[in-house]
């Protein structure tokens, strides 16, 4: 039988569970997104928990089949956005219910986590330089829906230490591409069909006026410039491409002014945004650079199976 280690996530767009063997590889990463009526671009915290409670016996089910001729030692979930003061969502509380009614019958622990640092530990595990990012400081993006900051990280034997050094000032760049997609008949989520639609502009677009100072950006002038953009060419090809040149250029910027700050780190792009490969070749140009894989970019919880697995080793072996 195999030992296994069981990650649960319930952000605010996906219900996710996830499986990893003791040796610390990803068996399983099952995730179901909440759904959004058309025309919104997003959901109500109210919402979201009752979204998830219809999800889980799906993917808690799915999660029963990976558990064939397996033993879970530990049960992890996130319980808040981030490991700051304060950090809430009432979402995360359902994930939190099912990682307790789970281990109960189990009689094994439940271990929790931060969202963010479910993500920052699946970009690692998947960019191909997991063994130096637990070993070295590193710089990560963490770009999607809910959030656009730039955090330095100090990897530690319980997982990491955090520290904010450049975020957005109003809006996410997840939020910048929703609101504008949804606003050119896009289905929400966005980013793959605003990149697919980027991908088919033929026409010479407007240098992007980014504002960036300090590490930190200014993203809610995008909206406006993009419905201009678009009353006067009526080209959705040519406002898609504009959107992710302005994201782009302003996290190359952020990305300038991070390595003023602290020289030859390591960077990890992570969230979903990310997973968007026009971003990936703007921000690629920079030696040691890394872009978490889709599937481990999004919302997963894959990296909270891996953090739980890396807490309950090291619990064992200090008794």
């Amino acid at each position: 039988m195999t030992d296994c280690f069981v990650g649960i996530d319930t952000s605010n767009y996906t219900t996710s569970a996830a499986l990893c063997t003791a040796d610390g590889r990803v068996i399983a990463n099952i995730k179901a997104p909440l759904p959004v009526k058309e025309g919104e671009c997003g959901l109500r915290q109210s919402d979201a928990v009752f979204a998830h409670v219809k999800n889980l016996p799906d993917v808690m089910a799915q999660l029963r089949e990976a558990l064939a001729e397996k033993r879970v030692l530990a049960v992890g979930c996130s319980v808040r956005p981030r490991d700051a003061e304060g950090s809430y969502m009432p979402c995360f509380l359902v994930g939190k219910a099912a990682a307790e009614a789970m281990a109960a019958p189990l009689g094994v622990p439940v271990i929790d986590f931060s969202h963010q640092n479910g993500h920052i530990m699946a970009a690692a595990y998947s960019c191909g330089a997991m063994d130096r990012l637990l070993t070295t400081d590193f710089a990560a993006f963490h770009v999607s829906g809910g959030t656009t900051e730039v955090l330095h990280i100090k990897p530690q034997a319980l997982g990491f230490s955090v520290t904010l050094v450049g975020e957005t000032k109003d809006l996410n760049a997840g939020q910048a591409i929703d609101r504008i997609g949804v606003m050119m008949g896009l289905k929400f989520p966005c980013g793959k069909e605003l990149e697919a639609l980027a991908a088919q502009n033929t026409r010479m677009i407007p240098k992007p006026r980014i504002c960036v100072q300090n590490g930190c950006c200014n993203l809610s002038g995008l909206q406006n410039l993009a419905e201009k953009l678009l009353r006067e060419t009526e080209d959705r090809a040519a406002v898609a491409a504009y959107v992710l040149s302005f994201l782009g250029e302003t996290l190359r910027a952020m990305t300038v002014q991070l390595d003023e700050k602290y020289p030859c780190l390591p960077v990890v792009y992570a969230g979903g945004v990310m997973s968007n490969r026009y971003l990936q070749g703007v921000l690629s140009q920079r030696t040691d650079t890394y872009f978490a894989e889709p599937l481990f970019s999004a919302d997963n919880a894959a990296g909270i199976a891996l953090l739980c697995r890396q807490r309950y080793l090291i619990d064992q072996y200090n008794q």
